[in-house]
């Protein structure tokens, strides 16, 4: 029995604005073991004019991997201007993606490889039993490595990929909503009010009304078994009024600059996005990313924050020797075999 139209398939990547493109991604391969290239390309991002000023800039972009499962790593750079930091320290509960979750197996062992960080908190409690720890990335970012036992394998790095994200919002009700009838995440794991960690806030008097949300079903589609399932970290400042992260800043300057679902339907998605009131302000048409092609789209959540779908029609399974998968007349809600997931890995860039 075929899965009725639109499918969102789990997180396909995480978009990280930074200024030095290829530094960056070795941060990310070394420490989080993101070292499967599925694109490496510079380009002109033609399409996303109303965040980019009303012009085509020119960027250089890559998409990579962790072949233990979750979600990519978009990692993207201007080259036609320098890529902009917010002139303030962004604050918990401010508007938009605050922080990356990716997951661990082995939440000792993931802390102390991690431990020579620019940062590294402690390990404290999460949800339930489960732990996690904070870290910063290279150029500052917050990121959330959080237990989890959904794994498309365990190699031999003790993180997996992209888990989810920490997202900011205004009204929370509002954006519980907005995340279950878009993205269908329905199962809410917490609902709290909370005093955010010391690493993140000024305050520790400072409350938040703190909501982790997942979905109940498992995720289904092509890529579903290595994306795996997701949690989203929906954080409202209840003392303050929380300021925007990318207010005066294009989309590629330097932060999360949108959260990448991997779906099918992208005609059946674009009508359930207008009847839900966030219609498609970006809508590419298929594009050709040279290793990679499809059709992507993006949306706004209650707070501006950048959502982008892809349907992925072409990708590269094995480029050594022009092994390319065609996905545009598969059965939507089919996943690929797993050996077939697992090749990609043939792509790894090693030491």
């Amino acid at each position: 029995m075929s899965t009725s139209l639109p499918i969102i398939s789990g997180i396909q990547q995480i978009g990280i604005g930074n200024t030095s493109v290829y530094d960056t991604w070795d941060w990310y391969r070394k420490n989080l073991g993101m070292d499967v290239p599925i694109f490496d390309e510079a380009a002109e991002a033609a399409l996303m004019l109303p965040y980019t000023a009303g012009k085509p800039r020119s960027r250089h972009a890559i998409l990579a991997l962790n072949m233990n499962g979750g979600g990519g790593a978009e990692i993207w750079q201007y080259t036609s201007r320098v890529g902009q930091k917010p002139e303030y320290e962004i604050q918990p509960g401010d508007l938009g993606i605050y922080a990356a979750i990716y997951k661990s197996y082995d939440i000792n062992r993931s802390h102390r490889e991690l431990s020579e960080s620019n940062y590294c908190s402690e390990i404290v409690s999460y949800i339930g039993d489960r732990k996690c720890f904070y870290i910063h990335d290279l150029i500052g970012n917050q990121i959330v490595i959080v237990e989890s036992d959904d794994w498309f394998q365990k190699g031999a790095h003790h993180t997996g990929g992209v888990y989810g994200a920490v997202i900011g919002v205004s009204d929370m009700d509002t954006s519980i909503e907005f995340y279950s009838k878009v993205l269908g995440y329905d199962l809410t794991l917490q609902d709290e009010v909370i005093n955010v960690p010391k690493l993140w806030s000024k305050s520790d008097q400072d409350k938040y009304r703190s909501v982790i949300i997942t979905h109940k079903a498992n995720r289904v589609g092509a890529f579903s078994p290595l994306l795996g399932r997701s949690e989203i970290h929906l954080l409202q400042s209840l003392d303050r009024r929380p300021k925007k992260i990318f207010a005066d800043r294009m989309w590629g300057d330097v932060g999360y600059i949108h959260l990448c679902f991997d779906i099918r339907g992208m005609n059946e998605l674009r009508g359930l996005c207008q009847e839900v009131g966030s219609p498609f302000t970006v809508d590419s048409g298929d594009f050709d990313m040279g290793d990679a092609g499809g059709q992507f789209a993006y949306i706004e959540d209650p707070d501006g924050t950048l959502i982008e779908f892809v349907e992925t029609h072409k990708i590269p399974v094995l480029k050594k020797v022009g092994w390319y998968l065609n996905l545009k007349n598969r059965a939507p809600e089919k996943s690929l075999p797993r050996w077939m997931l697992k090749a990609l890995g043939l792509n790894r860039k090693k030491e």
